[in-house]
């Protein structure tokens, strides 16, 4: 069978999150394989270029956006830039779209495979209801507990309603975590599939490290800095080293987002230089003693296998996608409760043979991903819904989603 043609839509791209990261990795990867390829996404302005079998369209946001987080926008008339869009995709002729989920991309993606005709792929990267249900939790703090946790629950019930109702319309699906490929198979009926991350081991690379002295045990984080990330749990952490006399350790949190300053008013010992990437990244990495994550809601975690090529040990939230990357005992800990992240901190700090053992199976770990595999298993897959010609593709639903209608 022929490799098909894709169209890419994604809600993030020049970001700095998993989803902008994967996305150029994927993009990449066809580029390299000189794959037919037509990737969308937003941008500073609208331009269209092609370079071999790889033609990109950046599409300009609008005034009237929805701000979720600094790097989570919601444009509301997005779909100006339909006609312009279907033109240049029926110059494409594209056999399939995939996109990365109910954004603004996606929902124009999914309108333009139904114009179009070709079967829609989804694949599912954040757990959206879960955010929204942080969101809420955060906003309505001054509410008694009983009607703050009625309004959460509702939200994360409605927002996933609506969700799965976006991922019912594809034809295939991608998770990337075992979990959520179950979930979806069974609330859609769809063929859905693991869709795992890659790293670069030559980037994130112990050999970055620059600290040549261990007086102080560095405990980091890198992310969004926002309130499904759990990262206040870094002052609860700092009150117990104190409260135990444990004074040589420094936080080293990167990242930006609203809880930022809220971080840097109760963190004592603590560095937040921002946002970091290339080899500034690659350095806060492996200057780092143990890499916490308490994140609930991750869908995979691509800062938790970066840490972990950089022979950080990891402690990651029994709870979402990060604690499938984890051995315990082997390279990290898996953390049920407030007591067990402390616990592992504890060991790690006290125990320098564990975290010896510890830190090289992080980095025996991260060897074993490769972007290359993880995209190659996803054009096979592909082979489920590309069809053997253009004459018999199969006719999409008749109903169009009333959620995609402009």
């Amino acid at each position: 069978m022929s490799v098909p043609r894709v169209a890419f839509f994604t809600d993030s791209f020049h970001e700095v999150n998993g989803v902008a990261l994967t996305s150029r990795q994927f993009v990449q990867f066809a580029a390299q394989s000189r794959y037919p390829f037509f990737s969308v996404h937003a941008g500073p302005a609208t331009r269209h270029w092609k370079e071999d079998e790889l033609e990109t369209l950046e599409l300009a946001h609008s005034p009237f956006v929805l701000q979720l987080e600094r790097d989570l926008r919601f444009d509301l008339l997005f779909y100006r830039h339909h006609r312009f869009l279907s033109r240049k995709l029926r110059d494409f002729r594209p056999d399939l779209v995939h996109v990365t989920g109910p954004s603004h991309s996606g929902m124009l993606g999914a309108i333009l495979a139904y114009e179009l005709k070709v079967p829609l792929v989804a694949s599912w990267h954040t757990n959206l209801h879960e955010f929204a249900s942080r969101r809420v939790e955060q906003q309505l703090s001054w509410v008694g507990p009983q009607w703050r946790r009625s309004a959460v629950q509702w939200t994360e019930s409605e927002t996933l309603k609506w969700t799965l109702r976006f991922y019912r319309f594809a034809k295939l699906m991608f998770a990337p975590n075992p979990e959520l490929v179950e979930m979806l198979a069974a609330a859609t009926g769809r063929p859905s599939y693991l869709m795992k991350r890659g790293i670069e081991t030559d980037l994130f690379s112990p050999a970055r490290r620059t600290r040549t002295a261990n007086d102080e045990f560095v405990i980091g984080f890198v992310g969004r800095l926002s309130p499904e990330k759990h990262v206040r749990l870094f002052a609860d952490i700092e009150r117990r080293l104190r409260e135990n006399g444990i004074l040589n350790y420094r936080f080293l949190i990167v990242g930006d987002g609203s809880e930022r300053p809220w971080l840097q008013e109760h963190l004592m010992q603590a560095t937040l230089p921002g946002i970091l990437s290339g080899a500034a990244l690659a350095e806060a990495y492996a200057n780092m003693d143990v890499f916490m994550f308490p994140s609930e809601t991750d869908t995979f975690g691509n800062v938790v296998l970066e840490a972990m090529a950089s022979s950080a040990p990891v402690i990651v939230s029994k709870y979402g996608g990060p604690k499938f990357l984890v051995q315990p005992g082997q390279n990290g800990y898996v953390a049920g409760s407030f007591e067990e992240f402390v616990d592992a901190v504890m060991d790690l700090r006290s125990h320098p043979h564990l975290h010896a053992h510890m830190a090289q199976g992080a980095r025996a770990t991260a060897l074993r991903h490769s972007w290359s595999a993880v995209f190659e298993q996803v054009y096979a897959r592909y082979e489920e819904v590309h069809p053997q010609s253009r004459s018999n593709s199969p006719s999409p639903s008749r109903n169009l989603p009333l959620a995609l209608v402009p």
